[in-house]
């Protein structure tokens, strides 16, 4: 089969750099840095994260081809700032962005695991009013809106 194993996917080689820049020779304050070991995830966050500072005149990413496990990130600036400078500085943005959502997502759960323990309205978890997955109104009374039990939800 053509597809690498899938540790050689994320795993670096003993000695392999994680990242590499490249300066470029035909447009001033721009570089290519090649990111090793990883997919479209990183690359679409670093771009979106390069594109909201405002010494980044250009960022953008590719993926050469889908086998080879590393992407291509051209990032062009204003000149104030090296571009590998402000890669480092969208990384720690992008660091700090993470960990609050982090945070965030586990105080809203930490909040219903509060609330299913003992909430008005809840039951075990969920609102009492839909007990019924499917909407068939099995738990309300109105079956007519989604028909009988046997519809293309059920496997």
């Amino acid at each position: 089969m053509n597809a690498p194993n899938r540790f050689e996917l994320y795993v670096l080689d003993e000695g392999e750099a994680p990242v590499e820049v490249n300066e470029d020779t035909k447009i001033p304050n721009a570089a290519t840095i090649k990111i090793l070991k990883q997919d479209h995830t990183l690359g679409n966050m670093l771009r979106a994260q390069l594109l909201s500072m405002p010494e980044v005149l250009f960022a953008g990413y590719k993926v050469p081809h889908p086998l080879h496990p590393h992407f291509l990130l051209k990032i062009q600036t204003d000149g104030t700032k090296a571009p590998d400078l402000i890669l480092s500085d969208a990384c720690n943005q992008l660091i700090g962005t993470l960990s609050s959502l982090e945070a965030k997502f586990k105080r809203e759960f930490a909040f219903k695991e509060t609330d299913s323990s003992g909430g008005a309205g809840v039951t075990g978890g969920t609102f009492a009013t839909s007990d019924d997955p499917y909407g068939t109104g099995a738990g309300t009374g109105g079956g007519a809106s989604w028909g009988n039990r046997d519809d293309y939800l059920d496997f």
